[in-house]
């Protein structure tokens, strides 16, 4: 959505998604990566779901892959873990499956709701996940699945109890304006800066302001004078 202009996270494949996380990998050597398995990669069936989990292991050579349900799915994240792959889970406020969930809302809002998360979570970690993410989830639900599994969670909307957090770059640095959830905490303006400072640039070329002789690169006199002359002359 951030990178591409999809408008939601179900279009993109994995073939664009290896080729990003490539990139990543690339940009970050010492950091450990979290491969996100597109929409319908995981879901057609567990062998598939593995053959896919390692293509994006061995080609992007990411560090881990994540996937998006709960209980449902506890059996491919399973399959995925006993080839030999490291599986994060990702409950509550699912992107790839938000139009069953009513669009980008807050999940876990009543007990039956907030039970069937934690249902979720427990289920993931009997399958072997070794992280959870709880995106979009009220706070005392997240606590009390934190407290409840022995392994981290990470929140993204989900209050402060979580054992880690995460946010979208673009979010955190003021870059998508689309829409801003309300858990994001924008900590920069930089899409302003961009916008300001491509108007500037327009305008500076457009007045003949810019390049200007301090952005330009100059010969000696002598130099100068030899070649415009030898220039000149040929045909």
């Amino acid at each position: 959505m951030v990178m591409l202009g999809y408008p939601s996270t179900v279009p993109i494949d994995l073939d664009t998604m290896i080729i990003l996380a490539k990139a990543v990998v690339k940009g970050a050597p010492e950091t450990f990566i979290v491969g996100d398995m597109p929409f319908l990669s995981y879901e057609v069936s567990k062998e598939k779901a593995i053959a896919n989990a390692g293509r994006l292991m061995k080609e992007a050579e990411v560090d881990c892959i994540k996937l998006e349900g709960g209980k449902r799915i506890a059996d491919t994240v399973a399959a995925i873990v006993k080839a030999g792959i490291p599986v994060m889970g990702h409950i509550g406020l699912t992107p790839q499956s938000s139009s069953q969930l009513g669009g980008f809302r807050v999940q876990g809002k009543d007990l039956m709701a907030a039970e069937k998360i934690l249902e979720d979570a427990l289920s993931l970690e009997e399958a072997g996940a070794f992280s959870i993410v709880l995106e979009g989830i009220p706070n005392p639900v997240a606590q009390i699945i934190t407290e409840r599994v022995n392994i981290p969670t990470i929140g993204i909307g989900a209050g402060p109890f979580c054992d880690g957090q995460v946010l979208v770059i673009h979010d955190l640095l003021g870059l998508f304006e689309r829409f801003v959830p309300k858990f994001v905490k924008q900590y920069a303006q930089i899409g302003q800066d961009i916008v300001k400072a491509l108007s500037e640039f327009d305008k500076e070329v457009k007045t003949g302001l810019f390049p200007d002789k301090d952005h330009s690169y100059h010969l000696k006199e002598e130099m100068e004078k030899e070649i415009i002359q030898h220039l000149k002359k040929l045909k």
